[in-house]
């Protein structure tokens, strides 16, 4: 009956109608305060763990898990290399490819660009380009035919589409009687990808790997091996095995190695984000010291009619800590729901008032992805939630301390 009794009392109080309404008004804003701040904290960890996945994701799609190169730029035995990596159980899928700069001119416009020679048929094995492709198909770069594929800025910035050529400039140049003249030739575009980075989408171009021997004057030598692995995260380990295995002098990479730097900074920023957001939740947790206390002060007399009825100090204090207590759990509640809501829904959300409001919230030249991603974990959810309850109920015992500690006497002398 006590903690029935409690309970109740607690409960009336927030939900006052008493003439003075400033103190339920207090409460409101208290339990909106800390589900604003809760809602948004959950937002912003998802949007940081979308950009986590979508970068990681899009460089994956992009970079392989792993490569072996050769240390002057030329790898000679790049079958026998494939062989071995392929014989390796924790080694997927391998390709070779040729890298280099080039210069690509369409009429006035000019663009300097990464260019990638690649099988089309071993490359859709080892990364994911051919899930990418806007138009046009990965296995049209044939060689001998002079295809390239460009990435949707690339294409935009050179006001190309499908059927235009373009001309590939090498630094390289061959001596003629007039002089060292720049090598030189037409390719017919007949792909365009986007993989949602400007990094890629904007500076690098496919070509198959024998015309791309051919252009660099590679003969049957490759820059290099990409390689596909089953464990992700232990790519490290298993492109050192290979190279190990192979026995000439190597040089390794892995995507923990080229791209460390941006999940560093994520999860950086996504620990900073936390700490920040999480004094909001502090401020508006604490707002509830100031309604408590207002509370006690406005209910004096009924604190001291209770206590002649017979109730105990201890009785009080609860009834302040239920009080409190509800406005914590409410708010928490209601900013987890909206938060998770908002969490999931964002995408479509913000893809609908870029298309009604005609901007772009993310610039791609500067953000790297175009896309505003969101990644709910519900890990963090619950981490969040919990944190804000406990923060809610600490709040809560300085306020109904002072009450039980309210004399009948002194509340009562001027009533």
């Amino acid at each position: 009956m006590s903690r029935a009794f409690e309970y109740w009392i607690g409960n009336r109080y927030v939900r006052s109608r008493s003439n003075n309404s400033f103190v339920s008004l207090i409460s409101a804003i208290s339990m909106l305060g800390i589900a604003i701040a809760v809602m948004v904290l959950i937002v912003v960890l998802s949007v940081v763990n979308g950009f986590e996945r979508e970068l990681k994701d899009r460089l994956l799609a992009m970079t392989a898990h792993a490569s072996i190169e050769g240390v002057d730029g030329e790898l000679e035995n790049s079958a026998d290399l494939i062989d071995l990596a392929l014989a390796n159980a924790r080694v997927s899928a391998a390709a070779p490819f040729v890298d280099g700069q080039a210069l690509l001119v369409f009429e006035k416009q000019i663009s300097g660009t990464e260019l990638r020679g690649i099988d089309p048929k071993m490359e859709e094995v080892v990364s994911g380009i051919g899930a990418v492709m806007q138009v046009g198909e990965l296995t049209e770069l044939t060689a001998g035919e002079f295809n390239i594929v460009l990435g949707i800025e690339l294409a935009d910035v050179l006001q190309v589409g499908v059927g235009d050529k373009v001309t590939v400039t090498l630094a390289e140049g061959r001596v003629t009687p007039a002089g060292i003249m720049p090598r030189t030739k037409r390719f017919t575009v007949s792909g365009i990808y986007r993989v949602g980075m400007y990094e890629f989408d904007r500076r690098l171009a496919f070509i198959n790997i024998g015309d791309a021997q051919k252009l660099y004057r590679l003969r049957d030598a490759v820059s290099g091996v990409r390689l596909a692995v089953t464990d992700i995260y232990d790519a490290p380990a298993i492109v050192r095995e290979v190279a190990l295995a192979n026995g000439e002098l190597v040089l390794v990479s892995d995507w923990t190695r080229r791209h460390v730097n941006f999940f560093r900074s994520i999860q950086i920023t996504k620990s900073i984000l936390f700490v920040i957001l999480m004094m909001v939740i502090g401020v508006a947790a604490f707002n509830i010291v100031s309604t408590l206390v207002m509370v006690v002060k406005d209910k004096q007399s009924d604190i001291a009619i209770l206590r002649t009825l017979g109730a105990r100090p201890i009785s009080i204090l609860k009834i302040f800590v239920t009080q409190g207590s509800i406005i914590g759990i409410t708010g928490t509640l209601g900013g987890v729901a909206a938060g998770i809501l908002l969490a999931l829904n964002l995408e479509s959300i913000i893809g609908f008032f870029e298309s009604v409001l005609g901007i772009k919230f993310l610039a791609a030249d500067v953000y790297f992805i175009s896309d505003l991603p969101s990644d709910l974990h519900y890990g963090d959810v619950a981490m969040v939630a919990g944190i804000a309850l406990a923060l809610a109920l600490i709040s809560t015992i300085y306020p109904a301390w002072v009450a039980a500690r309210t004399a009948p006497a002194e509340a009562l002398r001027y009533d």
